[in-house]
């Protein structure tokens, strides 16, 4: 699993390549499929103050967060308990839908 923080001409970005990931069977488990848009989604659920000051760009093969850098590398600490843990995307996802929270992968 690969979380790459990029600076291209000032402008700084956080992709996460979807698929192979240690928590992509517990997702699948849960009925959703670990793309792009799923992770995007846990993202706005699971950490919405930092989800709020940045942009996305996700794909089906690519999750996509663009922002300063100090918020991006926030995210990535988050994010990076989250994809490594099977057991962490669960309980986010079980805290999800008890708040009625839609994924839309």
């Amino acid at each position: 699993m690969t979380i790459r923080l990029h600076d291209i001409d000032g402008e700084h970005s956080l992709t996460l390549d979807a698929g192979g990931l240690a928590a992509d069977a517990a997702v699948v488990a849960a009925g959703h499929e670990p793309n792009g848009y799923f992770w995007e989604a846990l993202v706005r659920f699971a950490w919405p103050d930092i989800a709020e000051r940045l942009d996305f760009d996700s794909e089906a093969g690519m999750f996509c967060a663009v922002g300063s850098s100090s918020h991006l590398a926030r995210l990535k600490a988050a994010i990076e308990s989250v994809t490594t843990s099977p057991e962490e995307v669960i309980n986010v996802i079980a805290r999800a839908q008890t708040s009625d929270f839609e994924f839309d992968d």
